[in-house]
């Protein structure tokens, strides 16, 4: 028995399949498909929105991934130590969700930007970690926000790093510089829970200081020029 299907019928079923189709990109979250250039939907345009939230400028969120969009992906995984590919796929957008989350402080505590004075932060990383690697930076921002859950320091970032002798910039009058893009992002981003130095509330340069304490404290990893210690 043959089944006819009138040509209206067809039309039908096609539209409707379309339907699904364009159904399923206009609600597609961030994460379900690969991200390249050309691509086009909402999840493009919160991509774009989380990338400005993390510092790296995209332009207006338009929902189309362009030369800007492109530009920033490739600047975000060279910066966190991803395959450098412009795309956002799996671990790329894993990690802008990750970073784009509830702010925390180092040791996971969730504090909330509200309550961290980025800018302070920032003006810290820039003076004590100009010239460093990204990660170098957001590590010696981490170092300070580690001290606020630590009993033997502060518990404010201004109080800590303008405890006597803390810092070597303060001194020197380096903390006054405007921080450096670089520096707000590596701020950002201690903020929101990273920490490349696995817990330490102590940092040195060994080329510069033969300060016996400072040396005598467990080391935990360098990053350029710097060790940071527990």
């Amino acid at each position: 028995m043959k089944v006819r299907v009138r040509p209206w019928g067809v039309v039908l079923i096609i539209g409707l399949i379309l339907s699904i189709a364009l159904s399923g990109i206009a609600y597609a979250a961030l994460g379900d498909r690969l991200l390249g250039r050309g691509s086009k939907g909402p999840e493009v345009k919160e991509l774009q929105t989380k990338l400005t939230q993390l510092g790296y400028g995209v332009g207006t969120a338009d929902g189309k991934f362009g030369s800007k969009t492109e530009a920033a992906i490739r600047k975000f995984q060279k910066d966190h130590g991803l395959r450098v590919d412009g795309l956002a796929g799996t671990q790329t957008i894993k990690e802008i969700k990750r970073l784009t989350g509830q702010s925390t402080n180092a040791s996971g505590k969730a504090v909330g930007n509200k309550n961290i004075d980025t800018n302070l932060l920032a003006r810290a990383v820039n003076a004590e970690a100009r010239g460093e690697p990204y990660l170098g930076q957001v590590a010696v921002a981490a170092v300070i926000l580690n001290r606020i859950s630590d009993p033997a320091f502060p518990k404010t970032i201004a109080d800590i790093i303008y405890q006597p002798q803390a810092f070597s910039s303060v001194n020197d009058g380096q903390i006054n510089l405007t921080p450096s893009a670089t520096a707000i992002r590596a701020a950002q981003e201690a903020a929101s829970g990273v920490d490349p130095s696995k817990g330490a509330v102590f940092f040195f340069n060994p080329a510069k200081t033969k300060n016996k304490y400072i040396w005598s404290r467990p080391q935990i990893i360098q990053i350029g020029n710097h060790i940071f210690t527990k």
